[in-house]
């Protein structure tokens, strides 16, 4: 999980020292981070969906169970709350929803570094 926020957090600065040189760096700048920025966001979601699952086996909770009896009939009861936690993250919003929403949340600071890019070499220039 914090090797996949350093790529997203991390991929806009190296992409723009990349693409600095080329004919249209802005054009590549947009097209290769929101690429690379999307991917890494769709895992991100999905990972955090899958290791929830995976938590919930490992504390017995019973995804095919018919009532809450056969849910929670495995869990101990030191960790019926954690696991009432790990279910109603699971049961919201998908992991593909879940993604897109942090994709649009997250797009304004890649636009964000190309501008202080332009600042920082302006400055530069003066």
């Amino acid at each position: 999980m914090i090797l996949l926020l350093i790529i997203l957090v991390g991929t806009p600065i190296l992409i723009l020292l990349k693409v600095k040189n080329q004919k249209y760096k802005f054009l590549w700048f947009v097209i290769i981070t929101t690429f690379i920025t999307a991917l890494t966001m769709i895992l991100f979601a999905w990972w955090t969906d899958k290791s929830n699952l995976i938590l919930l086996k490992y504390y017995g909770y019973n995804i095919d169970g018919m009532n809450e009896g056969e849910f929670f009939g495995n869990v101990s009861k030191n960790n019926i709350e954690r696991v009432r936690e790990l279910v109603r993250s699971v049961m919201g919003i998908g992991w593909p929803l879940k993604a897109i929403f942090g994709f649009v949340y997250f797009y304004p600071y890649v636009i964000i570094v190309y501008i202080i890019s332009i600042i920082i070499k302006r400055i530069k220039q003066k």
